[in-house]
């Protein structure tokens, strides 16, 4: 007899539609899985058999070929041990062939026939509604999880058995609630913790209204961590499509706990400096997110920068350039996004204390090795580069600072300017470091004075074409967070003093 029943399989971030199909004949007993299946995929027959056993079943002792259609698609992972098991039972007789049809189908099987939660539901949830079908059955633990796509029929079993009596008819499983977005979510650092370091939190700032990438350069105790980790804090809350995104993302990952509907919070990632290639950009056999996907819609934070090896820094320059990645292997080519806010910290020299009068011991071809672990083109894309001083004791016992609430508040006012331009000059851009190249003269008119300055900028500093545009970017930000149209000689002069090491390396810069 012959079953068929719907499933998916992931591909990148997407759901792609499988078609699972179970013939059993007459011969000797065997259970064959076709269609490029994976080695969690083939493993699957042992469990398929052990839970329908335990779940009251008879495993036919016949000749099983499960065929995955398309046959030309990878199939990885163990979401597939559900519709398996059903198709079984269908073409044993031992469930209604037609009760299957209008299913979509995906969770792994324990051997006792307990549903176990399993990646990307939220990508399967957004295909069986475009697909139509009559109802999505899934493990209890990704029903919330499900839930988060309105217009479609969720199911959610904790065992075999409670899907096999929803299949009949005999049971009515409860469909799942969507868990409420948190609307304004308690941050639990704040920037008024932040003592002193006035020029750092003004950078800070500019780098958040127009998701600049930002690095910090100063000796230890300067406040680099501190000043990163409240990054977050002053970005803009999550729209819904990028809520939906960043979830789709962690929910590939399998970072997403159980029970969660969509994320409400931007992410925060700081992979520690011994990352892999794959860890940071992503890849593997079966292509997985990396850090700077997971980081999507948030931050990207690189502590101790010159640590990182540096051909896993030069993986990350695609993705900086053009907000996604792409992974190729042998059988597929999946893309993930990657639009991030990069932070990144160093010391000034190996042992950290260059500029502290008589603290540094190191010579100076050290500090020039130290530096040159990062590639000049990387640094380039840095559109902000910040040398941060040792804080002082009278700004610790100091009052506090501006919070993150009025910080976030100009902020969301600077990014509303710019999406308004964006659809004004018909360019797609959330935010000022997003700009294409033949955007940036129509978004960035210059006041004649502001043209001379960065004109006499580019000359002394010998900047780059890219760092060009870049000091364009910035001062385009400065000049929104002072709701001002043209650019001005002190938004292009605060532009330029952002870039630290062209200045170290030619000397001072001109002034408005």
């Amino acid at each position: 007899m012959l079953a068929r029943i719907r499933s998916a399989a992931l591909l990148g971030i997407d759901a792609a539609p499988i078609d699972v199909e179970v013939d059993i004949s007459n011969g000797l007993p065997s259970f064959q899985t076709v269609g490029l299946p994976g080695g969690a995929v083939r493993e699957g027959r042992s469990r398929v058999a052990a839970a329908l056993q335990h779940a009251g079943f008879q495993f036919p002792l016949r000749r099983i070929t499960a065929s995955l259609a398309p046959s030309d698609l990878p199939k990885s992972g163990a979401a597939l041990d559900l519709p398996l098991a059903l198709a079984v039972l269908a073409a044993s007789g031992q469930l209604p062939a037609a009760a299957l049809e209008g299913l979509l189908v995906v969770g792994e099987l324990g051997l006792e026939g307990d549903l176990r939660p399993v990646r990307g539901v939220l990508s399967i949830a957004l295909l069986a509604r475009a697909e139509g079908v009559r109802a999505l059955v899934v493990p209890a633990a990704n029903a919330a999880e499900a839930a988060v796509v309105e217009g479609l029929a969720v199911a959610g079993a904790r065992t075999l058995a409670d899907v096999c009596a929803y299949v009949r008819g005999a049971l009515a499983l409860p469909p799942p609630v969507a868990p409420a977005r948190p609307v304004a979510p308690r941050d639990d650092v704040d920037l008024a913790e932040v003592r002193g370091q006035p020029t750092a939190r003004r950078a800070l700032e500019v780098a958040a209204a127009g998701a600049h990438s930002l690095l910090f350069i100063g000796p230890p105790g300067a406040g680099k961590t501190l000043l990163a980790r409240r990054l977050p804090t002053i970005l803009p809350a999550l729209t819904p499509t990028e809520a939906l995104e960043c979830t789709r993302i962690h929910s590939v990952a399998g970072t997403l706990p159980p029970g969660r509907g969509l994320l409400g919070v931007r992410p925060f990632r700081a992979p520690h400096a011994t990352v892999s290639d794959a860890g940071l950009v992503g890849g593997g056999r079966h292509p997985s997110p990396g850090e700077v996907s997971l980081a999507h819609g948030g931050v990207l934070f690189l502590d101790e920068l010159p640590e990182f090896r540096r051909g896993v820094l030069e993986a990350l320059r695609q993705p900086l350039e053009d907000g996604h990645v792409t992974i190729a292997r042998a059988a597929r080519r999946v893309t993930f996004p990657a639009r991030v806010l990069l932070c990144a910290a160093m010391n000034p020299c190996p042992c950290g204390w260059a500029g502290v009068a008589g603290r540094c011991r190191c010579a100076p071809d050290a500090v020039t090795r130290y530096r040159g672990r990062i590639s000049g083109p990387l640094l380039d894309r840095f559109d902000l580069q910040l040398e941060l001083p040792p804080v002082r004791y009278a700004e610790l016992a100091g009052a506090p600072g501006e919070g993150s609430a009025a910080v976030r508040a100009r902020v969301e006012a600077a990014r509303a300017q710019q999406q308004a331009r964006a659809a004004r000059l018909g360019a797609y851009a959330a935010a000022n470091a997003h700009l294409g190249v033949r955007d940036v003269r129509r978004a960035c008119p210059l006041e004649p004075p502001a043209e001379a300055l960065l004109r006499e900028a580019m000359e002394r500093l010998g900047l780059s074409a890219r760092a060009y545009h870049r000091v364009l970017k910035v001062a385009r930000t400065i000049a929104d967070l002072a709701a001002s149209e043209a650019l001005a000689p002190a938004h292009v002069a605060e532009a330029i003093q952002y870039r630290a090491l062209d200045r170290e390396r030619q000397g001072a810069m001109p002034q408005a």
